[in-house]
């Protein structure tokens, strides 16, 4: 067999799977839901993994790195995936970096907005680092690790499309050929991406002006619905130039060819087949036959997003709508299960909303997950959907690599560990799993590189901080300050609310990217930033609740200093906020939102809410700012 081989395919004459660790997945967010759809969503999720596919479908938008999202899809999911689209990082140097918009002043009527570039997180770049940090040869076993998974995830009648453009697309084919088998290749999609303009020529030469998709299917037997692009009257004036006038309309005529004598004898049955001057038999084809020009493997006729298009989000890779709407239209039906984890903007999820698919994405990066709600929102008759973190991280098993020596990675988890806790003035502490500082009275915990600071992290942690206490009476410590690179969605929502139940203090905070520059370390030029603070407003009036954002505060390490200057009200930190009315301790229900759009860059900074019955409610507030990173904010009213 001829294959690709690249450094790290192979180890001890074996092929090098993926790591295929299943983490749970936990839902913070459920959106657009009755009251009666929330109670069956939590019986839905509370289910075993094994039993929930046939019971009420939830589409899903999860934040996670699919490395670890796609093993632990497969339990509920392995052949059950009916098409699958992605449109994975070309070497382009693309690092989950995006551009921020920060809105006018509210209270002024000047145009003080200004964007600017925000820089990827550490979780995201050691997961772009994951992807190209050797060069192809990492992408390559990148890819390969990826498609093993979607393989398995995909149905026996399922197709696979992936997006990708002339740096990797021929090595890709060769790993799919591979994975998918040579036979099951369909199609290589040229999409041509727009008009041919002068400033895309360079140097020597020609301008480089396409995409290349790869169509495979999983076996022979695959769903494939013909596309056509609509007749223009050029076509039609130049095609169909005969005539019988007898009212079946013009025609065009074509050779008979190879067809079989069951086909030819239908064809004569419907006089379609007639005889020229000149003795040859030739077929009618009439143009009411077809909706269209029946679609090649040269997309011509979809340009890529205008900078200002009003359905632009500002995504650098976002994808025209109607080349979604191609793909799954063709490889998939209404009811099908259409998979995208390389979310970006949310196109493949909007189209898939939108042609009555169910669908489930990813993405690593924050802002992606945002944009995607945000679009999904302004669907009219949207569906129910939930929003997922990937659940306890098992660094003990998977932050070990094959290639490495566990020994040492250990010995460099508990540098990383000393080094943080230095430039925070913290001790270390020795002997336990998740307490490994303390500093004035608090104990500490270092969150990883590897993944973001999840729920299950601080429960383990506050256990352990309880076995500590209860061991040795003589120490004093009113409560523990989590450190991390990133914080999961819902820390604030469950995390604090664990930590109040078992009477510990908790601070979060970020550990700000300064720790990588030397200078700064050299200088201790080091600041430790709390989560955002979010302010509130309420008002009761019978059995009518007002609330208002009064104050919202980020940390300004993830924004230029000379950008944070424009900032003259804290409002326009908030890209959008949502109330759950009822919060029943179960997950944030979305039942009232506001948010910025390009087509609206206003928001509402106050709400009401009629309740029908008195009583003592908890209403949660999510506030999310215009980096992506959520805030939440609980409070408990009493209407009477």
């Amino acid at each position: 067999m001829t294959e690709l081989i690249w450094e790290g395919k192979y180890k001890d004459g074996k092929k090098v799977t993926p790591i295929r660790i299943a983490l749970p997945f936990q839902t913070i967010e459920t959106v657009n839901e009755s009251a009666q759809q929330r109670q069956k969503t939590l019986d839905f999720f509370a289910a075993d993994p094994a039993t929930v596919y046939n019971k009420e479908w939830r589409n899903r938008l999860i934040w996670g790195d699919k490395k670890y999202v796609l093993p632990s899809l497969l339990p509920e999911f392995a052949g059950k995936i009916n098409l699958i689209y992605i449109d994975p990082p070309f070497n382009v140097g693309a690092d989950f970096s995006f551009t921020a918009t920060i809105p006018d002043n509210p209270e002024t009527d000047d145009d003080d907005s200004a964007q600017f570039v925000k820089e990827p997180s550490i979780i995201e770049q050691k997961a772009y680092r994951d992807t190209w940090g050797r060069g192809l040869d990492s992408y390559m076993q990148w890819f390969y690790d990826t498609a093993y998974i979607l393989r398995e995830l995909l149905t026996n009648d399922g197709c696979i499309y992936v997006h990708l453009d002339w740096r990797v697309s021929h090595y890709a084919k060769t790993i799919l050929d591979e994975l998918f088998g040579y036979e099951n290749f369909r199609n290589e999609i040229v999409w041509k991406r727009g008009k041919m303009k002068g400033a895309k020529a360079v140097g020597n030469q020609y301008g480089r002006n396409h995409d290349v998709i790869l169509f495979y299917s999983k076996s022979s037997d695959f769903i494939y619905n013909r596309q056509y692009i609509p007749y223009d009257e050029q076509y039609i004036k130049e095609r169909y130039t005969k005539n019988d006038n007898d009212g079946k309309g013009a025609y065009t005529d074509q050779p008979i060819g190879t067809r079989s004598k069951e086909s030819l004898a239908k064809l004569r049955a419907e006089g379609r087949i007639f005889r020229t001057t000149g003795g040859t038999e030739r077929i009618k084809f009439y143009l009411s036959d077809m909706p269209g020009i029946a679609m090649d493997d040269v997309w011509l006729d979809i340009d890529e997003i205008n900078s200002m298009a009003i359905d632009n989000v500002g995504y650098s890779t976002q994808k025209p709508v109607p080349l979604l709407e191609r793909i799954i239209k063709s490889s998939s039906k209404e009811g099908d299960i259409v998979l995208d984890c390389f979310c970006g903007s949310g196109t493949t999820v909007v189209v898939a909303e939108k042609t009555i698919r169910k669908w489930i994405t990813c993405d690593l990066g924050r802002f992606s997950i945002h944009t995607t709600r945000k679009r999904l929102l302004g669907i009219d008759n949207l569906r129910p959907f939930i929003v997922q973190n990937l659940g306890k991280y098992e660094r003990q098993q998977w932050m070990l690599s094959e290639f490495e020596n566990p020994e040492n990675r250990i010995q460099q988890d508990k540098a990383y560990k000393h080094f943080i806790l230095e430039l925070y003035h913290a001790k270390s502490l020795n002997g336990y799993t998740w307490l490994h500082g303390a500093k004035a009275g608090r104990l500490v915990h270092v969150g990883g590189v590897d993944a973001p600071v999840a729920v299950e992290d601080i429960k383990s942690t506050i256990r352990e901080f309880w076995k500590l206490v209860g061991k040795d009476k003589s120490i004093q410590t009113n409560g523990i300050d989590f450190l991390g690179w990133d914080f999961a969605f819902d820390i604030n929502e469950t995390a604090k609310q664990f930590a109040s139940e078992n009477k510990v203090d908790v601070s979060f905070k970020k550990i700000p990217r300064e720790v990588l520059e030397k200078k700064a370390v050299e200088q201790g030029d080091i600041k430790f930033y709390e989560l955002a603070s979010l302010t509130i407003k309420s008002k009761t009036d019978n059995k009518k609740l007002i609330i208002s954002l009064e104050n919202f505060i980020i940390p300004p390490d993830d924004v230029p200093q000379e950008v944070q200057g424009k900032i003259s009200h804290w409002s326009q930190w908030v890209d959008y906020w949502a109330v759950d009315w009822n919060y029943r301790d179960d997950t944030f229900h979305n039942e009232w939102q506001s948010y910025r759009t390009k087509q609206d860059p206003k928001i509402e900074l106050s709400v009401s809410h009629l309740y029908n019955e008195p009583g003592r409610y908890t209403v949660l507030v999510k506030v999310i700012d215009i980096l992506g990173n959520d805030t939440t904010k609980v409070l408990h009213i009493d209407i009477k």
